[in-house]
């Protein structure tokens, strides 16, 4: 519900809030130019000598103002035409012109009615309305999309577009709500729905008959600053039953022109004062600072615009066309999508191919269109359920719980449930164990126990679908693979070979990171951000087959760089070893995010041999918190492929590598690095002891040494390499 109120008052009205907040933008200048120009006052001046300096220039004088911004303007009649001027308080002379500035004028006709007269008012009070809905919502759903109210600044993950809407929502809310909320206020008193503003005291019934009375002799003008004056006009001229009107900014007042006496004065009232706020919070009349920053903030509205509408057409991009769907009413398995991104609908896509390529009947589609009448055929239900925010449910799963709630009895065909998420949220798969608690409250029979993927792994998808195919009868291997981004060319810039006198050439090689405008990153079409331990997907010449390398840098490091080892009759290997600087590569970026060392301060175990020691040296490099880390790096030959090594030998003098420990195949004493394991038992128990988490990169057999190793040395402690899996504390990124 908040997720609809947001979206589509904000892609129909984008328009119209862009024009309203460029052009209050331009207007908060305004009174900040005014108020740096103004002539200066003395504090000590009071109303009376202000007013004798300005009669005593201009005789005819018939009022005096004071703006918010501290200009003072005078009006009089000369030769019987109306004259004005901006007065500098010191001299009571005029000292610029007072006329309205054109182009001032021309904006707030556009900002308040669109040139359109009191229909134009009302379509901007209606903007207005719409963007103090957009802002109301726009705070849950961040609290929602963070995790919760606490953790409402905590980093987001995601698209460049999505995380540039959520940042500048965070920082532009306050002033957003304050300017729509005000600006309805405002619409609302040009139509006479609030009380009448300041109403002036009633003309006193009696007056002195007289005139004359000097100005510096009024005690009230005397007594009143020019800080808290507002407005003096004058009688009028020969008429001695007139009176001094004062203004100020804590009521309004008349003065006998013959005995200087004042003789009413009305305080301004409580709702006076309020509706004076919100114009100065709307207008920056007389807190010009903050009409700046609120005029700065405006500034989000037409960016989140444009965010927002990227946002909205990659969801509608990133859901795929489902080929061959069966109807639903003939369908013998029914898949349920619950996404926000439109990433799950990726994965439900291909369960529907293979489905359909072991001659299954299929129906998939969103969660929101769950209606059991219509699935007369169905032989299982499969929900493929992620969630949004703090638990909730994601786009395509709108009302889905709420259709259960109220159904009689359970469909009959047994349901398994697959959530999607981010173990590094508290609210890990949360909208998926809703729906899991809400079937079983209902009675639904389970065909195979609920599963997660963590943060799109395609290895746990996997695992799911040989359960599941195994649950329904035959085998199912689910090789997901992310639709392929477009590739960008990387200049090589520099190169470090190894391996030439052991026959295993080898490199690490250097790229620029291409430059990419806002735009293009706006529309995810640009180079994106990436990690040590992401995947740099290089497409060869002459195939259209990508291969991928493990990251050794992240964007912050300024580059992009990977190990690569050639193996015979490898044909992107081959010409990565062969390329030169300056020669370029088509490749593009696959997250890894299995494979990022989390957050904290307990120690890291990193396992490598060869190229594997590529991301691990990238997780040492910005290593900069100087976090324990404890190496354990195999080679063959220390003379000819050690990677890396000057650089560790400079991370280990300067904190950022706690240990090294190396083991070399070929030489005079060889030793593999799960024999350096089984060397350092102890100390690898102790780290695990003390929560350390295990990463391990580099090929099949290394790994399976590795966890062969680990298994003999944890078992006195009662722990295994599984059991840390499931913990999170041991991570392969295996070739």
């Amino acid at each position: 519900m908040i997720r609809a109120l947001h979206r589509w008052p904000g892609l129909l009205a984008a328009l119209l809030l862009t024009v309203l907040a460029l052009s209050g933008t331009a207007l908060s200048l305004f009174p900040a130019a005014e108020t740096l120009s103004a002539p200066k006052t003395e504090a000590s001046l009071s109303v009376a000598e202000l007013a004798q300096r300005i009669q005593d220039t201009y005789p005819g004088v018939e009022q005096i103002r004071r703006a918010p911004s501290g200009r003072i303007t005078a009006y009089w009649f000369a030769d019987g035409r109306p004259e004005s001027a901006v007065i500098d308080p010191a001299t009571g002379t005029g000292v610029a012109s007072a006329d309205p500035n054109q182009v001032e004028r021309w904006l707030k006709n556009l900002h308040r009615s669109l040139f359109l007269d009191d229909s134009g008012r009302l379509v901007a009070a209606l903007g207005a309305g719409t963007l103090l809905v957009l802002t109301v919502s726009g705070i849950f759903l961040v609290a929602r999309r963070a995790g919760g109210w606490r953790r409402w600044f905590s980093p987001l993950k995601g698209p460049f577009s999505g995380r540039l809407h959520i940042e500048i929502a965070r920082l532009t809310f306050a002033g957003l709500l304050i300017s729509s909320a005000t600006a309805i206020w405002m619409a609302a008193s040009t139509f006479d729905l609030l009380p009448d503003g300041p109403v002036k005291p009633a003309l006193p019934a009696e007056v002195s008959g007289t005139a004359g009375f000097a100005l510096t002799k009024i005690p009230v003008l005397v007594q009143t600053p020019v800080a808290e004056f507002r407005d003096l006009t004058f009688p009028y001229p020969g008429d001695t039953t007139d009176v001094f009107t004062l203004k100020t900014d804590s009521g309004t007042g008349y003065i006998d022109q013959g005995t200087g006496d004042l003789l009413i004065w009305a305080e301004l009232t409580a709702w006076d004062s309020v509706s004076e706020t919100i114009y100065m919070l709307h207008t920056g009349q007389g807190a010009s600072l903050l009409g700046l920053v609120l005029g700065f903030m405006a500034l989000g509205v037409p960016v989140m615009g444009g965010t927002g509408l990227v946002v909205w057409a990659a969801g509608r991009r990133g859901r795929p066309r489902i080929r061959n769907n069966t109807p639903a009413n003939k369908a013998e398995t029914i898949v349920l999508v619950g996404s926000e991104g439109g990433s799950t609908w990726g994965f439900a896509a291909t369960l529907h191919a293979e489905l359909k390529a072991a001659g299954q009947s299929v129906h998939t589609a969103a969660m929101s269109s769950f209606n059991p009448a219509r699935y007369a055929n169905a032989c299982r239900f499969v929900i493929f359920a992620a969630t949004y925010g703090d638990g909730d449910a994601p786009a395509s799963a709108k009302g889905f719980l709420e259709q259960l709630s109220v159904m009689d009895r359970a469909p009959e065909a047994p349901l398994t449930v697959l959530g999607f998420g981010d173990r590094n949220f508290p609210a890990f798969c949360a909208f998926a164990e809703h729906v899991m608690q809400a079937a079983q409250a209902k009675g639904w029979q389970t065909l195979i126990p609920m599963e997660t993927v963590d943060r799109q792994s395609p290895q746990d998808f996997a695992r799911w679908g040989r359960n599941f195919g195994a649950a329904i009868g035959f085998e199912l291997t689910l090789n997901h693979q992310s639709q392929q981004p477009a590739a960008t060319g990387l200049p090589l810039m520099s190169r470090r070979d190894y391996g030439a006198e052991v026959q295993a050439p080898t490199a690490i090689l250097r790229f620029q990171i291409p430059r990419t405008s806002l735009w293009r990153r706006l529309t995810g079409r640009g180079f994106p951000k990436f990690a040590p331990g992401d995947l740099l997907g290089i497409v060869p010449e002459g195939s259209t087959l990508p291969r991928f390398y493990s990251l050794a840098s992240g964007t912050g490091d300024g580059f992009v760089e990977i190990a690569v080892r050639k193996h015979p009759g490898g044909l992107c290997s081959g010409q990565l070893i062969g390329l030169e600087p300056g020669e370029t590569v088509k490749a593009f970026i696959r997250r890894n995010p299995d494979f990022h060392p989390v957050g904290g301060k307990a120690p890291l175990i990193l396992i490598g041999a060869g190229t594997g020691i590529g991301p691990l040296a990238g997780f040492i490099r910005n290593n900069t918190a100087k976090r324990p880390i404890h190496l354990f790096f195999g080679a063959r030959h220390p003379e000819s492929d050690f990677l890396y090594s000057d650089d560790l030998a400079d991370w280990s003098r300067d904190g950022r590598l706690s240990r090294l420990a190396t083991a070399f195949s070929r030489g005079k004493s060889p030793i593999y690095v799960q024999d350096a394991l089984r060397r350092d038992a102890a100390e690898i128990t102790r780290l695990i002891a003390n929560g350390a988490r295990v990463m391990v990169c580099g090929g099949r057999d290394m790994a399976r040494g590795v966890a062969e190793s680990l298994t003999d040395i944890l078992a006195p402690s009662g722990l295994t390499p599984a059991m840390l899996k499931t913990e999170g504390r041991y991570v392969e990124d295996v070739y």
